[in-house]
């Protein structure tokens, strides 16, 4: 059973039937006792970081997913649950979950490519170059687009664990790996088939991978 964490985040619902495409039970749910029981722990969401902690904290959430990470059980951010894992966001300047060492970014507001004015939100499709083999993102073609919706962007504090980069302007980190952790800021449930290949090997994975 792969665990859905509910934190009153939008797009929880659109993961939980990428899964049930792929024929993986889940359960969207708030209830800490429940997702301990789940093998995998998918951690979505779209929406604004202040107003996301708040929610995690007000459940006890916030908590429990440093303690799923920290006990090695695979989890996945995705999108606003990528950005909430690091130290700190920009938006709103909001302290955020510690679990990987790092901040979250604003797209400067000037982001130009090739002499055109970029729109911010990045909304669309665009390429991530994986630098690093990791059994998440294995298999996938190299020209493989997804889809992204975000104003801000990781900065891990270690490069490291900066598995996947996407260049909108600025060259920006868009998937991240450290151990039993890994996380993407685009959207693989609304990514056609490179996403659906992403979710596939996630809930396959045991949450180890040598870096």
């Amino acid at each position: 059973m792969i665990g859905i964490v509910d934190y009153r985040a939008g797009n929880l619902t659109s993961v939980a039937r990428a899964l049930d495409y792929l024929n993986e039970p889940s359960v969207i749910t708030q209830d800490f006792h429940r997702l301990d029981g789940a093998s995998h722990i998918i951690f979505p969401g779209v929406g604004a970081a202040g107003q996301a902690m708040a929610n995690l904290r007000q459940g006890g959430l916030d908590h429990h997913l440093q303690r799923w990470v920290q006990e090695g059980k695979p989890v996945l951010g995705i999108c606003l649950g990528t950005q909430v894992i690091f130290d700190h966001s920009d938006e709103g300047d909001t302290p955020c979950l510690g679990i990987l060492p790092g901040t979250v970014r604003r797209f400067p507001a000037d982001l130009e490519s090739e002499g055109r004015r970029l729109k911010i939100p990045h909304m669309g499709w665009n390429r991530v170059v994986f630098r690093q083999d990791h059994p998440v993102f294995a298999g996938l073609p190299e020209t493989a687009e997804f889809y992204f919706v975000h104003a801000f962007y990781p900065a891990p504090a270690d490069e490291r664990w900066a598995v996947g980069w996407t260049d909108y302007g600025v060259r920006f980190c868009s998937a991240v790996a450290r151990g039993n952790l890994v996380a993407v800021q685009f959207h693989p449930e609304k990514s056609g088939r490179p996403g659906l290949a992403i979710l596939d090997n996630f809930c396959r994975w045991e949450g180890t991978h040598a870096q």
